[in-house]
């Protein structure tokens, strides 16, 4: 079998049932040493920009160029996999998974819990702590 293989092979329903592949926004953003693997397409994110400066950093990659500009990801981050629906965060995970990625989740649900995590009140406190 090959990496991919293998990697699809631990996915069973004990590891999606407990949600080993995935971390909720906020709980990720307060994680430390995250980084957030921005994958959405070039027009998304300039449509809508994530600056998470008080949080972590925000590395933006269209999914197509994920292959391509692989080493531009850091292994020794907690990398978090984001896109606007979840479908391409799930492509891009299982494919870091399959090259030696250790620590990446999937940030479920899009935007919304994403815009919850950083609503005012929580970013007052992010930034006072």
């Amino acid at each position: 079998m090959n990496a991919l293989e293998n990697i699809i092979s631990e996915m069973d329903f004990h590891y999606f049932g407990t949600g080993q592949h995935k971390m909720e926004a906020a709980t990720f953003l307060a994680s430390p040493n995250a980084l957030l693997l921005d994958v959405r397409a070039k027009e998304e994110s300039e449509t809508i920009k994530l600056p998470l400066s008080h949080h972590c950093p925000v590395l933006e990659i269209p999914t197509n160029e994920v292959p391509a500009r692989l080493n531009e990801i850091p292994k020794d981050k907690s990398i978090g996999v984001f896109c606007s629906a979840g479908v391409r965060a799930v492509i891009i995970f299982t494919y870091l998974k399959s090259k030696g990625y250790k620590d990446v989740k999937v940030i479920p649900g899009g935007y919304p819990p994403l815009m919850e995590a950083i609503m005012p009140g929580k970013l007052y406190k992010k930034i006072k702590e």
